[in-house]
């Protein structure tokens, strides 16, 4: 039979899969693995949710409530020391060392279902999200958040609108922060950032001739060869949105959305950081490498300065492009 009807459509993705067999070898790999999809099938079902299909290393989910997909997506990373650290239930304890990520995506919209599968927009919107998630991230649509109440919309986090491979238009996403985490009011609903917290400082980006600040309304900011990036580095290392630049929690935060990785390597310190779906703090300044280390020659390094505008002179214009 053949229905069409609204849904939200959720898909989770486990990373780190790969590293576990090379550590732990097949048998105790595949133990963590299936009992990780395990748990998060018994946390779709918990919140009236029904799995379409497992995925290898993850599952399709489906709601008829666009909040029990939120909250189901939450206390799946809530979950996280369950999934790919089972040492507890036997399994081997060695897994606590490779630990397991999660990657959530929503999207809410009609789809059609027909021999128990599901077909729609919003299903290849929601597993699409996944490429742009960064480690432990739920990336929702603006279908999903108008479809929650007042108090649940504040806890979501605007990232602007991103283009999704096989899609002409780009698409509007938000990035949840928590749905319990932080408590039961709007005002904690980003951690230790207070409705009084100060305005973001500016972040400077320069590759070739490109020499911009991002600051306010224009962060976040995402670097890629995509024509819909925020900021454009044309060279095959890169992916088409292969980095992201958000302000948050009083600092700029890095997360590497790419398959080739995203490399840090602050001025005065040799060591090079190795972001792989992972995120860290940008302070100071540096390089970014784009699908290689900044330490390669031929490779796509953006400079970056962190800039405190209060301590700055008012600039020339025509240097740079404020945004």
């Amino acid at each position: 039979m053949t229905e069409i009807v609204e849904r939200t459509v959720l898909f989770a993705d486990l990373r780190g899969s790969t590293a576990m067999y090379e550590t732990l070898g097949n048998t105790d790999a595949t133990a963590v693995v299936t009992q990780s999809v395990a748990l998060l099938a018994q946390i779709v079902a918990l919140h009236e949710g029904r799995v379409v299909k497992t995925l290898g290393d993850g599952l399709m989910a489906m709601f008829v409530s666009a909040t029990d997909a939120a909250v189901a997506a939450d206390e799946m990373h809530e979950s996280l020391e369950r999934i790919g650290a089972p040492g507890d239930g036997g399994l081997n304890p060695r897994a606590r060392l490779v630990p397991l990520h999660l990657q959530v995506g929503l999207a809410r919209g009609e789809v059609i279902e027909m021999s128990g599968d599901v077909f729609g927009d919003a299903v290849n919107v929601a597993a699409r999200l996944i490429d742009h998630a960064g480690d432990n991230e739920t990336l929702v649509t603006s279908n999903v958040l108008d479809a929650l109440g007042e108090v649940e919309q504040s806890r979501f986090r605007s990232l602007d609108r991103m283009q999704l491979r096989g899609r002409v238009e780009p698409v509007h996403v938000y990035l949840l922060e928590s749905m319990r985490r932080f408590g039961d009011t709007a005002a904690t609903a980003f951690g230790d950032i207070s409705p009084s917290a100060p305005e973001p400082e500016g972040i400077r980006l320069i590759w070739l001739d490109q020499n911009r600040i991002y600051a306010g309304t224009s962060l976040p900011v995402v670097l890629g060869r995509s024509p819909q990036a925020t900021y454009i580095i044309d060279d095959t290392r890169v992916s088409r949105s292969h980095a992201r630049i958000v302000w948050h929690g009083g600092t700029f935060q890095l997360t590497d959305l790419s398959y080739n990785g995203t490399y840090v390597r602050f001025d005065h310190d040799p060591e090079v950081i190795s972001l792989r779906r992972g995120s860290c703090t940008l302070h100071g300044s540096g390089l970014i490498g784009l699908g290689a280390s900044p330490t390669d020659p031929a490779s796509a390094s953006v400079r970056f300065e962190i800039m405190k505008f209060a301590d700055t002179q008012p600039q020339h214009a025509p240097e740079f492009d404020l945004r």
